[in-house]
């Protein structure tokens, strides 16, 4: 009977589809795509690489999924700046699968918009470099823009944006005490690394874990979110749909 669940997963995804229609939808949707190694694990491997590599094959089928949505950007998390604390094998492997992430994005038929966010000085030149070489083959395509948060932290994200905005008002002369009036709210979202783009209307963390653990802590602060309990490699389109379905049934209140 293992053949019945393939049989009637299409059948389950179109009436996913069709509950939609008409119904909000998100336009913005940020993922947090946890739980590589623990699916790993618990699959029987031993080098827990092959759930990196599993978790980064789904990342061109998730940007695929949004083709029967109205979804127009998408922020996936893959490598934040405590997990540079890792043992220095794994960050090295992480490097590598995300570059080739990357990569893959930028060359395939998705037509995606690929950036990169995150404090990227942190990484190693070479992985810089190529990253950012693919990305900007696809600063001209029209589909789905991709944020590839790499090397990323909340707070540093905050620091950085203030930072930024002071060098700009101190190159214009701006004196302290005006450039004090001048760090308003709208102000520093103008120096994010998503700066430009709207704020996630949908967070979905895999994994099971209930928590931003630091991912777009000024962008999500009126977000909807979304737990479940699937790990990233094994995140379906039935779960993703499921995701929209829960947000375009909710009343969004903005912090009121």
């Amino acid at each position: 009977m293992s053949f019945l669940p393939q049989l009637l997963y299409p059948a389950y995804e179109a009436r996913l589809l069709r509950s939609l229609k008409g119904k909000p939808q998100p336009k913005h949707v940020a993922i947090m795509a946890d739980g590589n190694r623990r699916w790993a694990r618990e699959a029987g491997f031993t080098d827990i690489s092959h759930g990196h590599r599993q978790g980064a094959k789904k990342i061109g089928e998730m940007i695929s999924w949004c083709a029967d949505t109205d979804i127009e950007v998408v922020t996936i998390y893959l490598l934040s700046t405590e997990n540079l604390k890792r043992d220095q094998q794994e960050v090295q492997l992480l490097f590598d699968i995300i570059s080739d992430v990357v990569t893959h994005l930028s060359q395939g038929d998705l037509g995606c918009q690929v950036r990169l966010v995150g404090h990227l000085n942190l990484l190693p030149e070479k992985i810089r470099d190529k990253m950012q070489r693919a990305t900007e083959k696809t600063a001209e395509n029209n589909g789905v823009i991709v944020n590839v948060a790499v090397g990323y932290g909340g707070r540093q994200e905050i620091v950085d944006a203030v930072q930024e905005l002071i060098r700009a008002e101190a190159a214009q002369g701006t004196t302290a005490d005006e450039m004090a009036e001048h760090v308003n709210a709208q102000a520093i979202t103008e120096h994010l690394y998503t700066k430009g783009l709207p704020d996630p209307d949908l967070v979905i963390r895999t994994s099971g874990e209930q928590r931003l653990s630091g991912f777009l802590l000024w962008q999500a602060a009126y977000s909807e979110i979304w737990f479940t309990d699937t790990y990233w490699p094994a995140f379906r389109k039935i779960d993703f749909l499921r995701a929209l379905r829960d947000y375009s049934q909710r009343s969004r209140r903005f912090g009121k």
